[in-house]
Formats: C-alpha cells, sequence, structure tokens
C-alpha cells in the first residue's frame, strides 16, 4: 500500500472512531441531564449495564474514560497525524512515498489492531476501563478496585501500547522523510508550514510516548506481579489491607503528564499546520510571519516537555516547584499567541474564499483562542487550586484541543479531499455542517465554564445529591441537548463524505489554485506519485497576489526566470546569483523606460 492508500485508512478508521465516542458522550450526557429517569430503550442497548433504563454508576466511570481516550488518542492523534502527515509529507516535499512504506503500512495495522482492542472490552463480563482517560492509580492499578478495574483495564493498557508501537514507527516514518527525501531546490524554508507542524509533532511523539510506554510497563507489573510502583498501605472495601507499601501514585502523574502535555501539541500541531496552509490559500495572500510562524512551532515543541507539572498543582507539590510550571505555563503562550496574531494578519484585508474548509481553519482560530484564554487561569498554581478537576478544565481542553483541533482535522478533509478521492465535497453541506457544528460546540463547551467556577467537580454521576449543585440541572439538560443537535449535524458530514467519494464531482489537478507540489501531480491516483521526473522546487509555498503576476498565484515549481515582472528581492536571499540577474534584468527595464 502506498502512503495515500493509508492515509485514507486512518482517515476512515478516525472517523468511525470519531462517531463512536460521540455516541458514548451522549449517553453520559443523557445521564446527567436526566440523572432520575429511566429509559427502557437504554437498557434495550447496554443491557446490564443499564439496569431497569439507568445507566449503572460504573459504567459512566467506563464512558467517560473510553470516550476520552478515543478521542485524544484515537482520533485526535492517530485519525489527525496518520492520515495527514501519510498523505502530505510525500507529496509537499516530492517524494514518491514514505522513507519506510512497509513501516508505514505496519504502522496503520498496530493503530487498528489497538482500536479493535479498545472497542472489545465493551463485550466483557465487567465492561471497559473505567479510571479517567488518565487512568490513575490506584483504580488502574487494583484489579479488584472497581468493575472496570480488571479485565477493562487490562485490555485499555494492552491497546495503548499497540496504539504507541504505531505512533513511533508513523513518527520515525515522517522525521525520516522530511529530512532525506525532499526534492531538489526543497530546502527547509521552502516547506509548507503543514510540513513543519507534522515534523515537529513526529519529534514530539518520538520523545515522549516511549515515557507513557514505561509509566504502562511499571503499572502492568503492579497489577499482575504485586510490586509496588505506584501502590502503598491501601486499604479496599473498609476491610482488606492490602500488602503493598514504599509506591506512590504520584510517580505515574508525572509519567503520563510528560507525555500527556506534549500529547496536547501532537493533537493540536497539525491542526496549526493544516489551517495555516487552508488560510493562506483562500484568503490569497501569503502567510503572514512565515519565520516567526515556524519558530513558534519550535518554540512550542521545546517548552512542551517542560510544564508537565502545571496538571499536578494540586498532588502537594513544592510551591516553588509550582511556580516554576506556572512561569514555563505562561511562557509557552507566547509563540502560540504569535500564531493567533499571524493568522488574523493573514486573514486581514484578503481577498477571502469561504470554502468549507476555510470556514473550518477559521473556526479551529476561534476555538483556539477562546480555549486558550481559560488555559492562562488553570496555569495559574493559586487559581487552579480552585477550578482543577471541575466542568472548567473539561471547558477549556474541549475547546483548545479538541473542538480547535477537530476542526483543524475537517478543514484539512474538505481541503485535501480532491486530492485523496479525485473528487469534490458538496460545498453548501459543508456550510450546513460547519454553522451546526460551531455553534453547537460553544453552545455545549461554554457554559461549563460557569459551572466550573461554582465548583462543580467532573466525572460525577449525578448531581442531584448535592443542594448546591441542583441548581446546575437546567443547564446540564441545555448543554445536553446541544450536545445531541451537534451530533445529529455530523449526520451531514457523512453523507457528504460517503456520497462524494463514489458521485462527488470530479475534480480538476488544481481546484484551490494553490502553489505546493501536490497540486502539481495528477488526479488520478499513480503509484510513486509524479509521472517521469519528480518535480523542482524554485521558491516559498506561499507567492500568493504577487504585483505584476500573471495571476494570484505562482507554483513552487515556475522558476523565478520566469516571473521576472514579479520577483523580489527577498526571493533571492539564497540565491546571489539570481538575485544579481535580477537586478541587471530591473535596471534593463528601467533604461528601456527612460528610452522610451
Amino acid at each position: 500500500m502506498d502512503h495515500k492508500m493509508i492515509a485514507k485508512q486512518f482517515l476512515i478508521t478516525g472517523i468511525t472512531m470519531a462517531v463512536i465516542a460521540m455516541i458514548l458522550s451522549i449517553l453520559f450526557r443523557i445521564q446527567l441531564a436526566y440523572p432520575d429517569k429511566a429509559f427502557p430503550l437504554m437498557e434495550t442497548l447496554l443491557g446490564r449495564f443499564a439496569p431497569q433504563g439507568r445507566l449503572d454508576s460504573n459504567f459512566y466511570l467506563a464512558l467517560v474514560t473510553i470516550h476520552g481516550t478515543i478521542m485524544v488518542f484515537f482520533v485526535l492523534t492517530a485519525g489527525l497525524s496518520g492520515t495527514f502527515s501519510n498523505l502530505l509529507i510525500p507529496l509537499q516535499v516530492g517524494a514518491r512515498d514514505m522513507a519506510s512504506p512497509f513501516m508505514n503500512m505496519l504502522s496503520y495495522w498496530f493503530f487498528f489492531l489497538a482500536s479493535v482492542i479498545m472497542l472489545s472490552s465493551f463485550f466483557i463480563q465487567k465492561g471497559p476501563a473505567s479510571g479517567g482517560w488518565t487512568i490513575y492509580p490506584p483504580l488502574s492499578a487494583m484489579p479488584k478496585a472497581m468493575p472496570g478495574s480488571g479485565m477493562g483495564m487490562t485490555l485499555w493498557l494492552i491497546s495503548m501500547v499497540f496504539f504507541i508501537a504505531s505512533s513511533l514507527m508513523g513518527g520515525i516514518n515522517y522525521v525520516s522523510t522530511v529530512l532525506n527525501m525532499r526534492t531538489k531546490g526543497m530546502d527547509l524554508w521552502k516547506m509548507p508550514l503543514t510540513i513543519w507542524a507534522f515534523f515537529l509533532t513526529a519529534i514530539l511523539g518520538i520523545l515522549s510516548f516511549p515515557v507513557l510506554v514505561a509509566g504502562v510497563v511499571l503499572l502492568i507489573f503492579d497489577r499482575s506481579f504485586g510490586t509496588s510502583f505506584y501502590l502503598s498501605e491501601i486499604v479496599l472495601n473498609g476491610t482488606q489491607v492490602q500488602p503493598f507499601e514504599g509506591g506512590s501514585p504520584i510517580l505515574f502523574q508525572h509519567l503520563f503528564w510528560f507525555l500527556g502535555h506534549p500529547e496536547v501539541y501532537i493533537v493540536i500541531m497539525p491542526a496549526m499546520g493544516i489551517s495555516s496552509e487552508i488560510m493562506s490559500v483562500n484568503s490569497r495572500k501569503p502567510i503572514f510571519g512565515y519565520h516567526a510562524m515556524v519558530y513558534s512551532l519550535i518554540g512550542i515543541t521545546v517548552l512542551s516537555f517542560i510544564v508537565w507539572g502545571h496538571h499536578m498543582f494540586v498532588t502537594g507539590m513544592n510551591p516553588f516547584l509550582g511556580g516554576v510550571f506556572m512561569i514555563t505555563t505562561l511562557i509557552i503562550a507566547v509563540p502560540s499567541a504569535v500564531k493567533t496574531f499571524n493568522w488574523l494578519a493573514t486573514l486581514w484585508r484578503g481577498n477571502i474564499r469561504f470554502t468549507a474548509g476555510m470556514l473550518f481553519a477559521i473556526g479551529m482560530v476561534s476555538f483556539f483562542i477562546s480555549g486558550g484564554i481559560t488555559g492562562i487561569f488553570l496555569g495559574n498554581a493559586a487559581l487552579d487550586i480552585n477550578l482543577h478537576d471541575t466542568y472548567f478544565v473539561v471547558a477549556h481542553f474541549h475547546l483548545v484541543m479538541g473542538s480547535a483541533a477537530i476542526f483543524g482535522m475537517l478543514a484539512g478533509v474538505y481541503h485535501w479531499f480532491p486530492k485523496m478521492f479525485g473528487r469534490m465535497m458538496n460545498e453548501r453541506l459543508g456550510y450546513l455542517h460547519f454553522w451546526l457544528t460551531f455553534i453547537g460546540a460553544y453552545l455545549v463547551f461554554f457554559p461549563m465554564h460557569f459551572m466550573g467556577l461554582d465548583g462543580v467537580p467532573r466525572r460525577y454521576y449525578a448531581f442531584t445529591e448535592f443542594e448546591s449543585m441542583k441548581q446546575w440541572l437546567s443547564v446540564n439538560m441545555f448543554v445536553t441537548w446541544a450536545a445531541i443537535m451537534a451530533a445529529v449535524a455530523q449526520t451531514a458530514f457523512l453523507f457528504n463524505f460517503f456520497y462524494s467519494i463514489f458521485f462527488g464531482k470530479k475534480a480538476t489537478q488544481n481546484p484551490w489554485e494553490a502553489n505546493t507540489l501536490e497540486w502539481t501531480a495528477p488526479v488520478e491516483h499513480i503509484h510513486g506519485n509524479w509521472p517521469g521526473d519528480i518535480p523542482a522546487v524554485y521558491r516559498w509555498p506561499y507567492d500568493y497576489s504577487k504585483p505584476g503576476a500573471d495571476e494570484d498565484f505562482i507554483l513552487q515549481t515556475v522558476p523565478l526566470s520566469q516571473t521576472m515582472n514579479s520577483n523580489l528581492p527577498h526571493d533571492f536571499e539564497d540565491n546571489p546569483t539570481g538575485l544579481e540577474e535580477h537586478n541587471k534584468w530591473v535596471n534593463t527595464q528601467k533604461s528601456n523606460e527612460q528610452v522610451k
């Protein structure tokens, strides 16, 4: 299988997993909205997990756990990076395929196997893992702690080992391809921002995922071999003293979040790169501050390894250490702010074409801003004491990571669908999908900020036991119906996607009039991407609306010698000889004008 086929498989598997995660979220949202109401249909669908039509409390936590796991890892990591890194890296750097097509194929099948193992936990007697998607000990370390701590948790751990193996194989491939297989003329500063984002995301994954593997292996040891890495002086069910001593559950938190915070950027950076490319193409403007965009991606990559402690402000860490993590957390907001400013500057006074992909890219920026601002609150060690583990946190990361990354992914699907399938998606259905999803996401997550500020904790099965929280029941009902509306809106996308694969309007070679290399490849999929020689690259990927040019876009494959009327001095920053020739041509033109 070549890279384009593997990209399609990652995408379709990711969409399938996203639909499953969405269904799980609707189930537990119904429980939160109507905690005392029985739904006979729920017992029909879920059997023993919904006795008498009411969701079992242990199964509620299992739904929350698997929903989070699927979305963070299987959709927003593998579905996003796996799809677009596979599709675009060879096409945009000018390579025939990935550096190792065999390893690439293995990466997908390991991901597929991990998905099957994760979903199979719904069909065992005690149900799936239920320790939260972060699987903190002791719930994850003691098989008898609760029903979801048994075989379901074991399957979760096995699934994640396969998933991480898949991610590492993919990441090594992406880095090798970018560094070693660029076409003639494609230096690092001529790469599109999509490639920079995929490249740095792969580096993040290679460096951080092995740490989670180490944490998972130690967790398996505690569960199966009687060790005490994470367990110490535990009494089970109030009577059974467990034979553990010397371990610390805080150790697992350090290991998990050392991956967990880079994981946030593993999720969002590909969406950033995709949105940057789409906004430049559809604004008909060069991306504002290309070098600053690259350096901000590099800054995020480096800083993401030294901020993990902000997830642990309430674990009793030394206040001085908490202050250090608070400072690094606020510093990492700087490159994020640079990117936001540059996106807005790219849109400013552009000749904007509001395609479906462009709308989702702009939506991604909206969610990134609104969700990112609340991150400043949570990054403050003092404020986090009150906000930690409340619905404020749920609102924050569902906007800045969940919604923003999903919108970046959807923008990429609409924009590169012609390159994947040779056909166009229906734009009107795309507009309907965007507006219903955009409005629905804000209606779901924005009210949660106020619940969190009032101290409403997340992951609770029902709030009817607490007088102070009963007032939020009507808000939970509103949020649930907004979530159902947003979920129903996805049927427009699913119909549009699968219908267009077979019956959509046939695409032209360059339907968006973009500059990057993938649009020079034939519409039909051929082995090796290009017939004959791979085209050489002569310019950066963002030559849009250049004064003096015949058209408002210039492909990267057009030599500078063919665009003398529109060349600018900075086009020759790495080509002194070309600059001399350009200056001679300019002087000649001036002389001719004077003669006339």
